[in-house]
Parts: structure tokens; C-alpha cells; sequence
């Protein structure tokens, strides 16, 4: 019995510490993000230009909304 104590002293070494449930929570998030942006942008050479040009659309969109009057466009009686 004596014989397996020399073998366990190191073993307190190799044990992987694991984070605590916030930290562990938050890499699994980054990670999740990660893919799902991995898998949104799959096949686009250029990310970053198809955000600008998004967002330049949306913006368009937004103007000519409000640039068209609300209720006075109709016909009148």
C-alpha cells in the first residue's frame, strides 16, 4: 500500500483547473458568436464592405421614408 503514495504526490499538479461557471459562461459565448459570424459571412471576400453597404442602404431606406408625407399623399375629397 505503501508502494502508490510516491505516485500520487504529482497528481495534485496534473488536475486542469476549471473556471468558474461566469468565466466558463462567457467563453462559450465568444465562442458561439464566433461561429455564427464564421457562418454568417461564409463565401464574402470582404466582410467589412458588405457591413458599410448595408448600412448605407438602411440609411437611404430610412430617408426616403421620411422624406414621403404621412397622410397627406392621398386623394382629395
Amino acid at each position: 500500500m505503501g508502494m502508490c503514495l510516491p505516485c500520487l504526490s504529482g497528481a495534485e499538479d496534473d488536475v486542469a483547473v476549471t473556471p468558474d461557471p461566469e468565466t466558463r459562461r462567457r467563453q462559450l459565448a465568444d465562442a458561439a458568436e464566433k461561429r455564427q459570424k464564421e457562418t454568417t459571412y461564409r463565401g464574402i471576400k470582404n466582410p467589412e464592405a458588405l457591413e458599410r453597404k448595408k448600412k448605407k442602404q438602411e440609411e437611404t431606406e430610412k430617408q426616403t421614408m421620411n422624406s414621403v408625407p404621412s397622410g397627406g399623399g392621398g386623394l382629395k375629397k
